[in-house]
């Protein structure tokens, strides 16, 4: 408990919002399009940056075992060299994830990051120390490196499971809308505005609902990626764009068009029926 009540601490950390906000103006630099939607996971289907992380973490562990086995020190060597290289790619994507991210979220991701940046510059000195011939300086570096690393670690499991960064914030939905099968009124069609983002609740359950003339795409309201409300969102081109982060949706099937969010929107079947509006979701229940 008092591991989490420190780690905590970080989300009211103000103090950390100026550097925040310079990276995060950084990283906006990189624009919208295929290699950030690549980087956020958007083909994946989830976050990449937990995967990309395997690579360091796994072949950094593995060089400190092997460093207590005798005349295994060029496997170190090399197991240390490519975590060094993984550990770019999965800084990107975390970056870019990190950028899209409540203020409360970044506060911490900002120190995960440092700490995973010690962890690299410590490898690097550790890989420098066992190139020059300074085995036993290597491998003392390379301890504190992992120590860097599972701190960052730490702070990211916090991220994720206590901030719920990167999961997706829509999945409760086919669990709570009831009976997938049934069809459920929200109100008259001619009630709705013609082509505009509107808001109608299915129980509990807040609903985004666009009129096309006779017909109506409905998708979950709250944003997979943050829980935006997509009912706020601009309506364009058969898709919506979520307010808080611009992620992007097809209003057909609710699919990410663009990121960060890269789980799609639960999508609801409609009908019309005396003029009402009904809908339902398969798969629920």
């Amino acid at each position: 408990m008092r591991i989490t009540t420190t780690v905590s601490r970080l989300e009211q950390a103000k103090g950390l919002d100026r550097p925040a906000a310079w990276l995060r103006t950084l990283v906006g630099r990189l624009p919208q399009g295929p290699v950030r939607d690549t980087l956020h996971g958007v083909p994946l289907g989830h976050a990449v940056h937990p995967t990309l992380v395997q690579v360091p973490i796994g072949t950094w562990l593995s060089a400190s075992m092997l460093d207590l086995v005798p005349r295994t020190g060029p496997a170190s060597t090399v197991l240390i060299a490519v975590g060094i290289g993984a550990a770019a790619p999965a800084a990107a994507a975390g970056l870019v994830d990190w950028a899209e991210t409540h203020e409360q979220q970044q506060r911490v991701g900002l120190v995960h990051a440092a700490c995973n940046t010690v962890a690299v510059g410590l490898y690097s000195a550790s890989l420098l120390a066992r190139l020059g011939n300074r085995p036993l300086r290597g491998r003392m570096l390379a301890l504190a490196g992992l120590a860097a690393a599972g701190t960052g670690g730490l702070l990211g499991g916090h991220l994720a499971y206590r901030q719920a960064t990167g999961v997706n914030h829509a999945e409760h939905v086919p669990h709570v809308v009831g009976d997938g099968s049934r069809w459920h009124s929200v109100g008259l069609l001619s009630a709705l505005p013609d082509g505009k983002p509107a808001r109608r609740l299915l129980g509990e359950t807040a609903l985004l609902v666009v009129r096309n003339g006779a017909q109506a795409h409905v998708l979950a309201d709250r944003c997979s990626h943050l829980a935006g409300p997509l009912s706020q969102g601009e309506v364009a081109d058969g898709c919506v764009t979520c307010p808080w982060h611009g992620s992007v949706f097809s209003l057909t099937d609710g699919e990410v068009v663009h990121g960060p969010a890269t789980a799609p929107q639960p999508a609801f079947e409609t009908r019309i029926l005396g003029g009402e509006l009904q809908v339902r979701l398969p798969g629920a229940g």
